[in-house]
């Protein structure tokens, strides 16, 4: 049982290294980046949409208030004309008005909660594409193949300093004989 576990687990790690070298990463990196561009365009127009309902939210606000207003003006003039029924009709529609004012407030405090919020996200996905966006272009130096090779992609560069010539070597022999020979 251990043995077909191993040799399972041996063959996920092959198959694994094999997407690897299949895979591009330049180009799963590109794809990342078209992907973060789309999703903050959308939340760009989610706010402008949130932006939008809150104005218009605000002046629906202002014209209820107005009328709580005017009809506390029109209650006055019933109560001194002693017009009950009319007022009760008034009060009526005093207290619709009210119950769709706190609505109101209840949706314009939610909207600018969930802008608040949307803008910092914004704000922070906005950093995160452009951080992506500079490790894209370094990375996109840095594969083999690409423009601006790096010396560092392969081993060569390591072993490119390290040749040593005959002369180096007859001198260090010649300092290593006369410090033994002084000893």
């Amino acid at each position: 049982m251990a043995l077909i576990n191993r040799v399972a687990r041996l063959f996920k790690a092959d198959f694994n290294a094999v997407l690897d070298q299949i895979e591009e990463p330049e180009q799963l990196l590109k794809q990342a980046i078209r992907d973060m561009e789309d999703e903050l365009a959308a939340n760009e127009q989610r706010i402008a949409i949130c932006v939008h309902d809150q104005e218009t939210l605000n002046v629906r606000r202002t014209e209820v208030t107005s009328s709580i207003d005017e009809f506390g003006n029109q209650l006055d003039l019933c109560f001194e004309s002693g017009k009950d029924d009319l007022a009760k009709t008034l009060i009526r529609k005093k207290l619709e008005a009210e119950r769709i004012q706190k609505k109101l407030t209840t949706r314009f405090e939610s909207n600018a909660r969930f802008l608040a919020e949307h803008r910092t996200l914004l704000d922070e996905n906005r950093g995160t594409l452009e951080s992506l966006r500079q490790k894209a272009e370094l990375v996109g130096h840095r594969l083999p193949g690409s423009a601006a090779g790096s010396d560092y992609d392969d081993i060569g560069w390591l072993t490119r300093d390290l040749r040593i010539g005959d002369d180096e070597v007859e001198i260090a022999y010649l300092r290593e004989k006369a410090t033994r020979g002084a000893a």
